[in-house]
């Protein structure tokens, strides 16, 4: 017969097959053979109900209940949901027609460029440390989309816009950025194209005791080189290493 030992996940096969063979042509067998094979026979059903005990009757070791997988707990999110509010859009057109401190030349060119469109972006943000955002707004040309001033507005406690910052000249354009405006100018040579500037200029403001102030200024100047060929791009090579 063959028994079952092991320990842990690993089981092992001992044992081998036994007991005697008749001889051929009718020949005795050994005194005693048969009482020798009765209690050899019992030794094996002994075994086999050891086993069976052991094993919990499956004839194999038990190596756990089934189904002792991980459980995957889907916790749900603690996150809060966003309670910020959207800033209230405004007519930026009616503002800047209405406001004195936008030149007559730039109230005049503000007309649609398509249907009832303008050439205006607007920019909403705490810039001045009201409770409400402050309306950053940009005019540009409709042909080439150069910009021509910037305007910031600061909103009442009657809900009403105050212009605290006005900037007219050529390609100006003016973003928020972490709480600072940052106003961006085109630099031109007399031969520079429209697409091609010689530089920029660009300058932050920060707002303090009730007024924009220059924070920082960085001049950037263009190659102007590049950008009229076509060709190929170098291989790519290794970093060198020292």
């Amino acid at each position: 017969m063959r028994g079952l030992t092991g320990s842990g996940d690993e089981v092992t096969v001992t044992g081998g097959t036994g007991g005697g063979t008749a001889g051929r042509g009718g020949g005795r067998r050994p005194a005693g053979w048969a009482a020798g094979s009765a209690a050899l026979a019992g030794l094996a059903v002994f075994g086999l109900l050891a086993v069976s005990c052991s094993t919990g009757g499956t004839g194999t070791r038990d190596e756990g209940p089934a189904g002792a997988e991980p459980v995957v707990r889907v916790t749900p999110s603690t996150t809060p949901a966003s309670t910020a509010k959207p800033a209230p859009r405004v007519d930026a057109v009616s503002l800047l027609k209405a406001d004195p401190k936008v030149s007559g030349q730039v109230r005049m060119g503000l007309k649609p460029c398509s249907g009832d469109e303008y050439p205006v972006d607007s920019s909403y943000g705490k810039l001045t440390g009201g409770t409400s955002p402050d309306v950053v707004v940009n005019v540009m040309t409709c042909g080439d989309s150069v910009g021509v001033g910037t305007y910031v507005y600061r909103p009442r406690a009657d809900g009403t816009y105050e212009n605290v910052f006005a900037v007219e000249q050529p390609a100006v354009y003016g973003t928020i950025d972490r709480g600072d405006l940052v106003v961006t100018t085109q630099v031109y040579e007399k031969k520079d194209s429209v697409v091609y500037p010689s530089g920029e200029e660009v300058i932050t403001y920060h707002w303090a005791s009730g007024r924009f102030g220059e924070l920082d200024r960085v001049h950037n100047d263009f190659n102007r080189a590049v950008g009229g060929g076509d060709g190929d791009l170098p291989a790519p090579t290794e970093p060198s290493r020292n």
